[in-house]
């Protein structure tokens, strides 16, 4: 499907059963959730893996290869953070093949990196992933993208899900979140109507290449 507006609704409970297969295989599989910025990625993934336990999941989200703000400022990229190039996207493929090679009757735990919006810099090796858990959930913008090395971390995925969103409900959670994390309103909404709709209209584009695509009941 390549018409995010045309997306089906769908329950947790139908999303929670998939994952739920997904867990039952035997293998280690990887499920990534996609969608534009205040689409509700986190939320959804969150809830996967509560519903799960972590027995059967656990959540590794992309946003923990931000480039720190040390390295945007060098590059010239910090006031568009959160665009495709602000990432590590070769780290992030390179820890998905790692995952995904990793066995159940291994000893070693693979630890990945999460991102602190409190901080606004990502903190290494801070989510463990234990070999026999099942099913690992990542979440973030790019899992579509089809430059650098994004397509890379496509490979490791099973299945991408690509959540559509109501566009005036997904605007204004994305401006509520920069507030709550010390912007103020107006530039809340200056960044959120800006760099954010621009990361927006890359990440729809690609949701054609999707295994699926809704909109949540």
């Amino acid at each position: 499907m390549s018409d995010p507006a045309a997306a089906d609704p769908v329950t947790m409970a139908d999303l929670v059963a998939r994952a739920e297969a997904l867990a039952a295989h035997g293998r280690r599989s990887i499920l990534g959730i996609t969608g534009a910025p205040g689409a509700g990625k986190s939320t959804v993934a969150e809830q996967l893996v509560q519903a799960l336990g972590p027995e059967r999941a656990v959540l590794v989200p992309m946003d923990g290869f931000h480039l720190a703000n040390t390295v945007l400022d060098a590059l010239g990229r910090r006031d568009r953070k959160g665009a495709a190039d602000t990432f590590d996207d070769a780290g992030y493929a390179a820890l998905l093949e790692r995952i995904r090679a990793q066995r159940p009757e291994s000893a070693e735990t693979i630890y990945a990196p999460e991102f602190r919006r409190e901080l606004e810099e990502p903190i290494g090796s801070a989510l463990p992933v234990r070999p026999a858990v099942p099913l690992v959930v990542t979440e973030g913008n790019y899992l579509l993208h089809d430059a650098g090395a994004w397509p890379r971390a496509r490979a490791s995925l099973d299945e991408v899900w690509f959540i559509a969103a109501d566009e005036e409900l997904r605007r204004a959670r994305l401006i509520a979140r920069h507030e709550r994390f010390g912007k103020s309103p107006e530039d809340a909404r200056a960044w959120a109507l800006g760099t954010d709709e621009r990361n927006a209209e890359l990440i729809r584009a690609s949701a054609g290449r999707a295994d699926r695509v809704f909109r949540l009941a």
